[in-house]
């Protein structure tokens, strides 16, 4: 082949340099010379990943790079799109090894492929790298809590600059899934039920990770969106099941999150789900993928598929498939003609790419298409010209002192205070002798999913004992168990057992009895709200109560008359009606990273104020879902002998200090369909502490050509006040928060009456309303 010659020319020093070669040149010249010389199997070779299977192609028993192997399984020179999660060969690797190992892969291909076409490596970075050292925060529905945009752009550039410098092109994140059932194992992966603060959230993310997207100083990596779309309100609750939905609630709450983190941030990745919409399950569906994603959004940019998403278009054992596809070459040729760019993690069903065109069922141009924007990528990565990175700056940078801050300041904001009757915290040690710290999470590492091992674990217990030093005896019962000793990673998960847990209660009782105040450590754990990845690992639940005898543990505390502050720390939001009844003080933690302990001392001693707010509703039980607060008017109308509003709302949480908002006015009271306003507030700090609130702003359409909520957000503000202080706060009120699917389907301004709603949560009681005219 002449371009065959051509490349063996160059590689002896003979030749002209080809185009693609050329730095100089832009990027879209070079994938285009590039494709031209590409062999119909180098490009399918692009379009396939390598994951466990580096271990019998690509790394020995250690994890260290094997070029025998290597050369045994790429022998060909076709090469490799991507490598998935390099960190995690072997037993894991360090920040250096990490780096060691993708600079040798990454030599290899290049050196061992005939057109010199480098890697991607990608990584899972959900809330920081997951990967041995690396630097670990608060899940994102613990991120959702602070309402703090810029906390979470900064957080994600951390992660990109610390999985960076270890090799990674491609992080595996965000996800940007509206969770609207909380049943859901995966809830903790998502920044919460509303889709404008999810997509805040989202687009803070995608700038974190990619910067200004031009990679130049390797500090950066490529974001992908997930899970597209819809996954957050899985049938019953239960993990990749259908996704039954209306187009227009699809549109404006499960897709809006993405199009605006495509919009406004250009996030370069998707990843399309494993469910199905309307009977099509996203990984063949062309209109999400082409005519939606592509078409009318002009996303240029490439489909991920979810891991082994094609494989199940037919049938894979551990969960089944969706049968519309009667084997892999199928199942191949649906997921290309829907746009997927890229087969995760494993070479399955689009290792018949070539077959196929041969066989002219698929055309060589439909691979042209989908092999174009990651080549594009590789070349505006800098892969082909710089294409590794420095051990000795892994080593120096991956879980340091100051990103081990920034994880402790993430906690902090985090942690989200529920309950404070008698204003029993902050704490206030001068006044203690004794604290008895109990309760299963309380000296338990609690990172929740997709985390690896960070340098520093700081657990409930440590915190509290590192905070008092020997001016308060801290005395410690595990008090019960939430289930048998278990990880995320494994499959099966067993009950506790009630007897010894029995045995355990007495014993919490014991030591209750000895301290002035109890700290109460429940929720779940990481094997109670997980990713169902297969019938054998399961993570979606039927009920939201307490698991195991925690209740009974909360009860028998409850009956010594010891003040008790109880902390949460869960995946989900849980019903906790019969915690609500029996302790005076109440946190929602969530999972708050590698600083837990750290952050939880600071604010229950006070030394910092809590201002973390619900980023989803804590139902009553499960029964009482759907809970979400953006409901339509003729929902919620009641239950028979039970209550049926949440047992906290989406956008509450309280402060050791207390604020008023007040004096809600607009700058203009009526506007065109394409005009513009304001509407401002003053906040006032009307206690005796400095402080933070969310300001929260929401809207409802009075009268609209379809059904609209009751409110929704549409702004969001976090303020800091000393004692006293009073700040004026205002949002602008655009066409973009004013619009929706109308009855035409066309997002569009009606004319009407807009309530425009301001104040600390969702809740009624908590909002102040003024009309806004639009003509």
């Amino acid at each position: 082949m002449k371009s065959a010659r051509v490349a063996a020319k160059y590689r002896k020093g003979t030749g002209r340099k080809p185009p693609y070669r050329d730095a100089s040149l832009a990027a879209a010249k070079r994938v285009k010379d590039l494709l031209s010389r590409m062999t119909l199997e180098e490009k399918a070779a692009q379009m396939v990943c390598i994951w466990r299977g580096k271990a019998e192609t690509l790394v020995d028993a250690k994890g260290d790079f094997d070029p025998r192997k290597a050369k045994e399984a790429f022998g060909h020179g076709q090469g490799i799109g991507q490598v998935g999660r390099p960190s995690d060969a072997g037993k894991g690797k360090d920040a250096r090894g990490t780096a060691e190992l993708t600079n040798a892969i990454q030599k290899f291909f290049i050196e061992n492929s005939r057109l010199g076409i480098p890697v991607i490596f990608h990584e899972e970075c959900l809330h920081g790298h997951a990967a041995i050292g690396a630097t670990s925060f608060p899940q994102p529905i613990g991120l959702g809590a602070t309402f703090d945009p810029e906390l979470v752009e900064s957080l994600f550039t951390m992660t990109a600059l610390e999985a960076r410098v270890r090799g990674t092109h491609q992080a595996l994140t965000p996800v940007v899934d509206v969770a609207r059932d909380p049943r859901w194992g995966r809830v903790e992966e998502t920044y919460g039920e509303d889709p404008y603060l999810v997509s805040r959230m989202g687009i803070a993310a995608v700038r974190g990770f990619q910067g200004d997207r031009t990679f130049r100083d390797k500090t950066r990596v490529m974001a992908t969106l997930k899970h597209f779309a819809g996954h957050g309100q899985p049938e019953s609750g239960t993990n990749c099941a259908p996704v039954n939905i209306s187009e227009r609630v699809f549109r404006e709450v499960f897709l809006y999150p993405f199009w605006t983190a495509i919009k406004e941030a250009g996030a370069i990745s998707v990843m399309a789900a494993y469910h199905e919409i309307d009977g099509v399950p996203a990984q063949a569906n062309r209109w999400l993928l082409r005519d939606v994603l592509r078409g009318e959004w002009g996303f240029n940019g490439f489909v991920v598929s979810d891991y082994y998403a094609i494989t199940e278009l037919h049938h894979r054992p551990e969960v089944r498939g969706h049968a519309v596809a009667k084997d892999r070459k199928e199942a191949c040729a649906l997921a290309v003609a829907a746009g997927v760019n890229i087969e995760l993690p494993e070479p399955d069903c689009y290792t018949h790419l070539c077959e196929l065109v041969h066989r002219k069922v698929l055309k060589e141009s439909q691979l042209d298409e989908l092999v174009a924007p990651m080549l594009l990528w590789k070349f505006r990565m800098g892969l082909f010209d710089d294409p590794y990175v420095d051990p000795d700056q892994a080593e120096r940078v991956v879980g340091c002192d100051a990103h081990r801050e920034l994880a402790l300041r993430a906690a902090r904001e985090t942690i989200t205070l529920l309950k404070n009757d008698g204003g029993l915290a902050p704490l206030d040690p001068r006044r203690l002798k004794s604290i008895a710290v109990i309760g299963p999470n309380a000296h338990r590492v609690l990172l929740g999913g997709y985390s690896s091992v960070p340098k520093h674990n700081v657990t409930v217990l440590e915190g509290i004992r590192q905070k008092v030093g020997n001016q308060v005896e801290v005395l410690y019962s595990e008090g019960c168990k939430i289930t048998a000793d278990g990880s995320w990673y494994a499959d099966s998960v067993m009950a506790s057992d009630p007897e010894q847990d029995r045995r355990q209660i007495d014993e919490a009782v014991k030591v209750a009895r000895q301290a002035d105040v109890v700290v109460l450590a429940l929720g779940g754990n990481e094997l109670t709200s997980r990713e169902a990845w297969s019938f054998s690992h399961l993570g979606d639940r039927a009920s939201l109560n307490l698991i195991g005898l925690q209740e009974e543990l909360v009860n028998a505390i409850a009956a010594t008359g010891k003040p008790i502050v109880a902390l949460l720390f869960n995946g989900r939001p849980l019903a906790i009606q019969a915690l609500e009844r029996a302790v005076p003080a109440i946190f929602e933690c969530w999972y708050l990273g590698q600083e837990t302990g750290r952050a939880v001392a600071d604010v229950l001693f006070g030394d910092f104020n809590p201002g973390g707010k619900l980023p989803i509703t804590v139902p009553r039980s499960a029964g009482h879902l759907p809970a979400f607060y953006n409901y339509k008017p003729m929902a919620r109308r009641g239950y028979l002998f039970d209550d049926v509003s949440p047992l906290y709302a989406f956008g509450y949480g309280l402060s050791y200090t207390a604020f008023a908002i007040r004096g809600v006015r607009l700058a203009k009271k009526s506007i065109p369909r394409d005009g513009t306003t304001r509407v401002r507030a003053d906040v006032t700090n009307t206690g005796a502490r400095a402080g933070s609130e969310v300001v929260q702003m929401y809207i409802r359409d009075r009268f609209s050509s379809v059904t609209r909520p009751v409110k929704e957000l549409k702004g969001f503000r976090r303020v800091f006040l000393e004692p006293g202080e009073t700040l004026p706060v205002e949002f602008a009120i655009t066409p973009e928060l004013l619009a929706f699917y109308d009855i035409r389907m066309k997002r569009a301004v009606e004319p009407g009456e807009f309530e425009i709603m301001v104040g600390s949560s969702s809740r009624d009681t908590d909002l102040e309303t003024v009309v806004l005219i639009v003509r």
